[in-house]
């Protein structure tokens, strides 16, 4: 009998969806179909009944973009018709973080109405705070740029005071102290807060932990090569007792380490969960054969990187061409202009 949500899927896809209980790590290389691994494996839990309303919990698909986790439900709720929409939470860390802070503020003495401030709230907050530390050199931006990483680090103004260096340090720090008690006066946090204040609240309530950890019985994670040490802390709670944690990503795709993104976190992750299902997805439906191997030759010599070689069954297609470019703006010429003489040479682009 046919199965809508398997027989369009290659084996190990088909693995990645079937394989619901425990720790599972798919390394899914470019163009491997993760999107649609990720689509039915929760189509799939939802369909064999192993989480939904009827039980008191749901199933968790955490995205990096709030574009993607439109999509991702959209596809999803094709998938699963007539699905009660309590069966699914769909978000990015940020929104979902949100959410459970407006449960759980007032374990942190916050009100459950906070506001949340935007790049311009925190920047005009922070002014005033930077003038008065000029040793520092830094304008509010630079700041600020500081106090994130900090925060997406899990370091509070006290951790970040006691670990200061130098003189630029320990104004950041005074400057950190007095931005978080502007913060707290004005009811308010900013986007890192959401992540930080999520996992604090979470470590100092036992019974909030219980209640979430309940609330979501299948945790997904989309992009996990690019998860800073906030949101890697984060699902590590809300996964820490059922372990149904389920994350897709590739080592080789990680671009965010200037936004505090960890390499660790996906090359580690069996080191966490000792106990993971480490499933490759390694046919590429996207590229030609001389695309993949010209990748393949530049990206195997990462460090300590997991180790996969993507194939496909599509046409060896045209040899690769080098182009040496002064700067990253003239790269971006160079594929525009190339980009634009496509239809001249006959090709079409989808919608």
């Amino acid at each position: 009998m046919a199965d809508p949500l398997l027989d369009s899927l290659n084996p190990p896809q088909r693995e990645a969806v079937l394989t619901t209980e425990g720790p599972v790590l798919v390394l899914a290389g470019a163009g491997s179909g993760k999107t649609r691994v990720l689509t039915h494996r929760v189509a799939h839990v939802l369909r064999e009944g192993l989480a939904g309303a009827e039980h008191g919990n749901a199933v968790l698909a955490v995205t990096f973009t709030n574009k993607a986790a439109r999509e991702m439900r959209a596809r999803i709720d094709v998938l699963t018709a007539g699905a009660d929409p309590r069966s699914l939470q769909v978000g990015t860390f940020h929104a979902i973080c949100a959410r459970l802070l407006r449960r759980a503020a007032p374990v942190l003495d916050y009100p459950p109405d906070f506001t949340i401030y935007d790049t311009d709230d925190t920047l005009a907050l922070l002014g005033p705070l930077v003038g008065r530390h000029p040793a520092a050199g830094l304008t509010p931006r630079e700041a600020r740029v500081r106090i994130s990483a900090a925060k997406n680090a899990l370091r509070g103004p006290e951790e970040f005071a006691a670990e200061a260096r130098g003189i630029v340090d320990s104004c950041v720090a005074e400057i950190y102290r007095g931005y978080q008690a502007a913060l707290a006066r004005n009811g308010a946090w900013d986007f890192d807060d959401l992540l930080r204040c999520a996992v604090l609240a979470l470590r100092r309530d036992p019974a909030l932990l219980h209640r979430e950890r309940a609330r979501f019985r299948y945790v997904l994670v989309d992009e996990y090569q690019d998860t800073n040490h906030a949101q890697y802390r984060f699902v590590q709670l809300l996964a820490g007792e059922h372990r149904n944690l389920c994350v897709v990503g590739d080592d080789d795709q990680s671009i965010y380490a200037f936004r505090g993104a960890d390499l660790r976190n996906i090359l580690e992750f069996e080191k966490d969960f000792p106990e993971t299902r480490t499933i490759r997805l390694e046919q590429n439906y996207r590229s030609t054969r001389r695309i993949l191997a010209a990748a393949h030759a530049v990206v195997a010599r990462n460090p300590g990187r997991k180790p996969k070689e993507l194939w496909t069954a599509n046409d060896e297609g045209d040899p690769v061409e080098l182009v040496l470019a002064a700067d990253d703006r003239e790269e971006a010429r160079e594929i525009a202009a190339r980009i634009a003489d496509l239809p001249s040479e006959g090709a079409t682009f989808g919608g």
